[in-house]
């Protein structure tokens, strides 16, 4: 299915999958019961573990410049530490009762996040790439959502990458 250049923008697939995983963090610390905290932390899970390896892969080495490289650095850590937060609470049950803490946190930690990027980085890459290009960019941060996708439970992944930043290529 063919998409047109501005649903392609990167900056604006990026910005509507940063609400879609804030709304899904929402309602995973509104879940009641620990089942449905459980499918919800699966869910959310890869959906990040999916949008920060895009990121990671495919939208930050391309928008890496002068102008950006101290944003991109910052952002990098960041990703580490929701690795780390969402890692944490696979491994917990979610009726445990640092569980709904480790949520907040989470959910804190994204929201910040993904602003930094919106007010920051966001602005930037809108000056320093032209509109086809940026669809072209979201072309393939999609595919290789994709490909991650494929591979079953992205969230599974996390665990083996909380060592260390990802290196800014």
């Amino acid at each position: 299915m063919a998409h047109d250049d501005d649903e392609d923008d990167v900056v604006a697939l990026l910005t509507r999958q940063h609400r879609q995983v804030e709304a899904l963090l929402k309602a995973l610390l509104e879940a009641g019961p620990a089942d449905r905290r459980a499918s919800l932390l699966a869910r959310a899970g890869d959906e990040l573990a999916v949008h920060i390896g895009a990121e990671e892969v495919v939208f930050y080495p391309a928008v890496h410049a002068g102008r950006t490289e101290d944003i991109l650095l910052e952002s990098l850590e960041e990703h580490l530490s929701l690795k780390r937060l969402l890692a944490d609470l696979m491994a917990l049950s979610p009726d445990e009762q640092t569980f709904e803490p480790k949520c907040k946190v989470l959910e804190e930690q994204t929201r910040h996040h993904h602003r930094e990027e919106e007010e920051h980085l966001f602005p930037k890459v809108q000056r320093l790439m032209d509109g086809p290009r940026r669809a072209e960019l979201g072309r393939a941060v999609r595919a290789h959502e994709e490909t991650l996708r494929q591979h079953g439970e992205p969230r599974a992944e996390l665990p083996s990458q909380t060592g260390a930043a990802e290196p800014l290529n």
